[in-house]
């Protein structure tokens, strides 16, 4: 029987019913293929990096097999003590007496050599957090890591980034 547009009722709940079943398909594809995109994905794969603490000695990540990328220059600060003990944006919980540091992109766990421009001076720290959130700024860095760049009376400081591999089959992205 048709009804009064002149389309038969029956066809009509079968396409309803197609039209569905294939659009929750299509959003599950969608779903599926976006968490493959994220875990392949060095930037946002962070997970495991979080829970794997790495302990590299300065002498260890300077050896000849080491490789050393350069990533960028800019203006670096320092965190407040009063972020001491608060978790980091890996999950950790942040200790300023660590060789640490927040970069807004490069994977937790990627060791970064930091070298003031003014002085010479340089540190290696571990990225465990995001941020700087300061126009201008490309890394905070853990109290422990400021001392030895010379830059707590100023504040910040022009330094230029090099993210350090330590393996030759080990991938940095940044």
């Amino acid at each position: 029987m048709k009804g009064a547009a002149g389309l038969n009722p029956e066809r009509m709940k079968h396409g309803k019913h197609f039209f569905n079943i294939s659009f929750f398909a299509i959003l599950i594809a969608i779903g599926l293929a976006a968490s493959q995109i994220d875990t392949c994905n060095p930037l946002y794969n962070s997970a495991e990096a979080a829970n794997r603490v790495v302990s590299l000695s300065k002498e260890s990540l300077t050896t000849k097999n080491s490789k050393a990328i350069a990533v960028s220059e800019g203006k670096a600060s320092f965190y407040s003590d009063e972020f001491h003990g608060r978790k980091t944006a890996n999950g950790e919980t942040f200790n300023m007496d660590k060789l640490t540091a927040a970069h807004p992109s490069l994977p937790f766990g990627t060791w970064v050599k930091v070298t003031n421009l003014r002085n010479g001076k340089d540190v290696i720290v571990r990225i465990n957090d995001r941020g700087p959130f300061v126009k201008g700024r490309i890394i905070d860095l853990s109290i422990s890591a400021a001392k030895e760049l010379g830059i707590i009376k100023s504040g910040t400081v022009q330094v230029k980034l090099e993210a350090v591999q330590s393996k030759p089959t080990a991938l940095i992205t940044g």
